[in-house]
């Protein structure tokens, strides 16, 4: 069961405390890879998926049978600035878009088998434009934590989350830059696909926002420079490491989130793998801050949880392979 997450403090709380990896299933599914018949090592990463999945769900034997893919959905009042290509309503036809099934990430989600869940945060109320002050208020924070914490079924066994938010990556690479260090300009990219003179105009807009508030707290990072979706997937993101639901990452605004946990606690995404390396430039550089490999690299650029949603399948066919293959002992085959 979850606790109620009341106050900023009961997240950390949370987080900081929150349960590991059952190394027993994680033995028990080491010992039976080692038994299954093939040569060792011949499935290469997914033996190490299989196992990592086994030691989330304390099942040395595992199965994925409920997937959940969990998008939310913010706007930004740092738009105002003129950081997106496109207006802030397209998050609102967006919503509506997924709402009817229209979709890439509606697409990806149903053949992945995975159910999908979606989430506006009071659209009509865009957090502040965060060059001017904190981007959200502690209690707008919490309520946008609360909204992912309360979204994650106690009964799936994987979670993808994504976002739609116009201008978001604005944040995201201010995020990066915050928790990271660096030049605003090594993170920052096109998003949606600004000229040059956009991009240097958003650059500009995260160096400023990083410049007013700057900090070492993961949480106060997220508060000042990100949105609600960002938060909202945060708080998700913590609510599956309470539930031990393994988490596949999405793409760079994703990431951006998820680094604000890790600030919390180095061992905050031991849950998570990353499901693939967008094509927004500075993603790679902060997977690798984070010590995340991809499993993919076809480059997207599209969000809404679209690359992680995709990589279910690869998570899943590891854990068929590890489940369902026989041993060498129950296929009567010579083991060397």
């Amino acid at each position: 069961m979850l606790p109620e997450l009341n106050d900023l403090n009961t997240f950390r709380d949370a987080l900081t405390s929150a349960p590991g990896p059952d190394i027993a299933a994680a033995d028990g599914a080491a010992e039976r890879n080692g038994q299954l018949t093939k040569p060792p090592g011949a499935l290469g990463r997914l033996e190490d998926l299989a196992i990592w999945y086994a030691a989330w769900r304390g099942d040395a034997r595992p199965q994925v049978a409920g997937p959940q893919v969990i998008v939310f959905a913010g706007n930004h009042g740092v738009t105002a600035q003129g950081v997106s290509a496109f207006p802030p309503e397209v998050t609102v036809q967006m919503v509506m878009n997924f709402e009817h099934g229209g979709a890439a990430i509606n697409q990806l989600a149903k053949a992945a088998g995975a159910k999908m869940d979606v989430h506006a945060l009071d659209l009509d109320h865009p957090t502040a434009d965060f060059t001017q002050g904190p981007a959200m208020s502690e209690a707008e924070l919490l309520s946008a934590l609360q909204t992912g914490w309360q979204a994650v079924d106690p009964k799936s066994d994987l979670l993808v989350v994504g976002e739609m938010g116009i201008g978001n990556t604005t944040p995201a690479a201010a995020i990066a830059c915050a928790l990271f260090g660096g030049e605003a300009a090594d993170w920052t990219g096109r998003g949606t696909g600004v000229d040059d003179a956009g991009l240097a105009n958003k650059t500009r807009v995260v160096a400023e926002g990083v410049a007013l508030h700057g900090s070492e707290d993961g949480l106060e990072v997220l508060r000042c420079l990100g949105g609600r979706e960002i938060a909202a997937m945060a708080g998700a993101m913590a609510a599956a490491r309470m539930l031990r639901i393994p988490v596949i990452l999405d793409g760079f605004i994703c990431t951006s989130a998820a680094a604000c946990l890790a600030r919390i606690s180095p061992s905050a995404l031991d849950h998570t793998i990353a499901g693939h390396q967008s094509a927004e430039g500075a993603h790679a550089a902060m997977l690798s801050k984070l010590g995340k490999e991809p499993l993919l690299s076809l480059g997207l650029r599209l969000g809404e949880g679209s690359g992680g949603a995709l990589a279910i399948n690869i998570l899943k066919s590891a854990v068929a392979c590890h489940s369902g293959m026989a041993t060498f002992a129950e296929a009567g085959v010579a083991d060397g």
